[in-house]
C-alpha cells in the first residue's frame, strides 16, 4: 500500500512539472507553490469551487512564497551534474569490488600503498591480469616513492591469485576506464554548459566588464578578475568539480534566498524546531537535497584536514559533539559562504586561519584551560594567583 501511494505521489509530481515546463516553455510566468501554504491560510478550504479564484488573490496580497525551480539553462547543467555524480559513484563501486577479489586471493596491496588504482597500482593489477606471479617481479613494478620497501611489497603481493581472478579484475578495469572517459567527455560539456549560464563568467565589480579584463580607467586595474567557479573553488575544501555541484544545485539566482541562512535551510542544513505547547527544542535536519549534501560533505572532509579556520571548526565539534554532527555544521557553513560569493560577484573568499576561535574572550580561553587542566588531573583544584602574592 505504501509502494503505491509513493508511485501515485511521483506521478502527480511529474505531471505537475510537465505542466510547468509547458507553460514556462509558451512564454508565461509560472510560480510553483506548495498546497501547505495555502492550507494554513485562514479563509476558504482547499477543497472550494473557487479555489483558483482564491489563489490568486493570496499570490497578489503576497501571502504565497515562490517555491524554486530554476530555470532551463541551470536544469540542464543539473542533470549533467548529477550524471556525472552517478558514474563516479559507480566508479568507486566497481574500485571496492576489485579491492574484495584482491582480498579473497589472499592479497592485501592496499595495505601497503595508499591508492590502489594509481600509478604503482595500476601497474600491479595490470601485470596480474597479463599473468605474472611472481611477488618478487611484481614488487619491481612499484614506484620508488613508495613508502613500502620491497620486501613489503613481495609479502602484500603474496597469494592465491587464480585465473578466475584475473578474469574478474580484468573486467571491472575495463568498466574503469571506459566509465573515466564517460566522465571526462562530461567534463567537457559541462564547461560547455556552464559557458551559457549568466553569471558564471568572470566580471569587474568595479567597472563590470565581462571576460576577465578591466576597462581603461577601472580602480580595480590589475587586480585578477575570476570567473564564479573559481571564486568558489578558493573556498577551504571545494575543488571544481564541486564547485560546478554548488552552481547547479543552488543556481546563480540568490534572490530567491532572502538570506544565505534561508538557502542552508532549504537544504535541511539547520535543526527544524519541534515545538509542543510551550515547549520548543530542536530536532533533525531531515534529508534535503542529496547531491548537494553530497558535494557539501566531500568540502567537509576536504576541508578537515587542513590547518585552518573550517578545520579547526570541525575538529572543535567533533571533540565534542561527534563527526557526523561536525559534517553538517562545516557544511552550512561553505554553503552560506557559497551563496555570498554567487549573489557578488565582487566577493572572494578569505581563509580567518586556524587561530580564529583562540583569539576570543581571554576569560573564556582561561576557563576552558582550567577544566582541561582538571579533568587530566583529578581530584585537584586549579586556581590563579596573583603574581605579587606568587611571590
Amino acid at each position: 500500500m505504501a509502494r503505491r501511494v509513493l508511485r501515485e505521489e511521483g506521478r502527480r509530481k511529474a505531471a505537475l512539472l510537465l505542466d510547468y515546463y509547458l507553460a514556462e516553455a509558451a512564454g508565461l510566468e509560472v510560480w510553483l507553490v506548495n498546497a501547505r501554504e495555502a492550507k494554513h491560510l485562514p479563509g476558504r478550504g482547499k477543497s472550494d469551487r473557487e479555489d483558483c479564484v482564491w489563489l490568486c488573490k493570496l499570490n497578489e496580497r503576497g501571502m504565497l512564497r515562490r517555491s524554486l525551480v530554476p530555470p532551463e539553462g541551470i536544469r540542464d547543467l543539473r542533470s549533467l551534474t548529477r550524471t556525472r555524480s552517478r558514474l563516479a559513484q559507480d566508479q568507486v563501486r566497481h574500485q571496492n569490488r576489485v579491492e574484495k577479489i584482491l582480498e579473497d586471493a589472499l592479497l592485501k596491496i592496499s595495505v601497503v600503498i595508499s591508492d590502489l588504482f594509481g600509478t604503482s597500482g595500476r601497474r600491479f593489477l595490470d601485470a596480474l591480469v597479463a599473468g605474472e606471479r611472481s611477488p618478487a617481479a611484481l614488487a619491481a613494478l612499484g614506484d620508488r616513492r613508495l613508502k613500502a620497501t620491497r620486501q613489503q611489497l613481495a609479502a602484500a603481493l603474496t597469494g592465491r591469485f587464480r585465473e578466475v581472478h584475473a578474469f574478474e579484475i580484468a573486467t571491472h578495469l575495463r568498466l574503469i576506464d571506459t566509465i573515466n572517459e564517460e566522465i571526462t567527455r562530461l567534463d567537457a560539456r559541462i564547461e560547455q554548459q556552464l559557458a551559457s549560464i549568466p553569471g558564471v563568467a568572470p566580471a569587474c565589480a568595479g567597472c563590470g566588464l565581462i571576460g576577465g579584463g578591466h576597462s581603461p580607467g577601472c580602480a580595480s586595474d590589475g587586480t585578477p578578475v575570476l570567473g564564479l567557479v573559481a571564486r568558489l573553488d578558493e573556498i577551504t575544501g571545494v575543488g571544481v568539480c564541486n564547485a560546478r555541484v554548488l552552481i547547479a544545485e543552488l543556481g546563480t539566482d540568490m534572490s530567491v534566498f532572502p538570506t544565505p541562512g534561508h538557502a542552508a535551510a532549504w537544504a535541511r542544513l539547520t535543526s527544524r524546531t519541534l515545538q509542543s505547547g510551550n515547549s520548543a527544542r530542536p530536532g533533525r535536519t531531515g534529508k534535503g537535497n542529496p547531491y548537494l549534501r553530497g558535494a557539501l560533505g566531500q568540502c567537509v572532509m576536504a576541508a578537515a584536514r587542513t590547518d585552518t579556520r573550517l578545520g579547526e571548526q570541525y575538529r572543535r565539534i567533533a571533540r565534542r559533539r561527534g563527526k557526523q554532527k561536525a559534517i553538517v555544521a562545516v557544511s552550512r557553513v561553505i554553503c552560506e559562504i557559497a551563496c555570498i560569493l554567487i549573489s557578488d560577484p565582487g566577493a572572494r573568499f578569505t581563509d580567518l586561519g586556524a587561530d580564529y576561535y583562540s583569539r576570543g574572550d581571554s576569560r573564556r580561553q582561561t576557563r576552558s584551560r582550567i577544566r582541561e587542566l582538571e579533568r587530566l588531573n583529578p581530584g585537584m583544584k586549579v586556581t590563579l594567583t596573583p603574581v605579587q602574592q606568587a611571590a
